[in-house]
């Protein structure tokens, strides 16, 4: 519980952990902030980093300390980490994903991972794109991508372009607004916010499609919908 609570707590009061940060290693936290964008998005087993908080944060520092941050490195930097992390994350699902269904496991079924290619040949552009704003799907989406073997030069286009969005969009968010009075002293019920309107595109997602099915479901014939279980 003590690693929760401090996992918690540092999502939501990153601002200060960074801030003490470039006070005491000055410009390395440069490499701590890639490494930390690379990780949440490139290996599969982090999805607890922070992913929105960090790059509010980043930017809001860049602006109180442009001597030692800038925001223009930093921009360039993260734009790396975080394309890079996709496409690793990606390669491995790739690699490993495959032989983890390959039955061996009972419960990684093979219509699993069948469902998972189907998924990414319909939808696959706009869920790589989507998932750079909701986290810990941010994580799992480019490894499941690859898992599903959606065809690569289309999964390089949607992470390219949701990384630029995503990390622009939050480091300059940072910049213009992280020291705005109101929004320092209530940091974590902004981070909550952004987290809360980032789900907002899946929440669409999903009504538009139960709504579509049962619009289908009221149109065919009684004989022709498949008979219940």
């Amino acid at each position: 519980m003590d690693s929760v609570k401090y996992l918690f707590d540092l999502l939501l009061h990153f601002d200060e952990h960074l801030k003490q940060m470039v006070e005491n290693f000055g410009s390395w936290t440069y490499l701590f902030l890639f490494l930390i964008v690379f990780c949440e998005t490139g290996l599969v087993v982090t999805p607890f980093l922070p992913g929105d908080s960090l790059l509010f944060a980043a930017g809001a520092v860049a602006a109180l300390a442009p001597d030692t941050i800038n925001l223009w490195v930093l921009m360039a930097l993260l734009l790396i980490a975080a394309i890079a992390g996709d496409a690793v994350n990606y390669s491995i699902g790739y690699w490993i994903g495959p032989r983890a269904f390959s039955g061996k496991i009972p419960l990684l079924k093979q219509e699993y991972l069948l469902r998972a290619q189907a998924f990414y040949v319909t939808h696959g552009g706009k869920a790589i794109f989507l998932a750079r704003f909701i986290p810990i799907i941010r994580t799992f989406a480019p490894f499941v991508a690859g898992i599903g073997r959606m065809n690569y030069a289309k999964f390089a286009m949607y992470n390219i372009i949701g990384g630029v969005v995503w990390v622009v969009t939050f480091l300059l968010l940072g910049y213009f607004c992280g020291n705005i009075p109101f929004v320092r002293k209530h940091f974590e019920i902004v981070i909550l916010g952004i987290v809360g309107v980032s789900l907002l595109p899946i929440v669409w997602e999903v009504a538009v499609a139960r709504l579509r099915g049962r619009k289908l479901a009221e149109v065919l014939p009684a004989d022709s919908q498949p008979p219940q279980a």
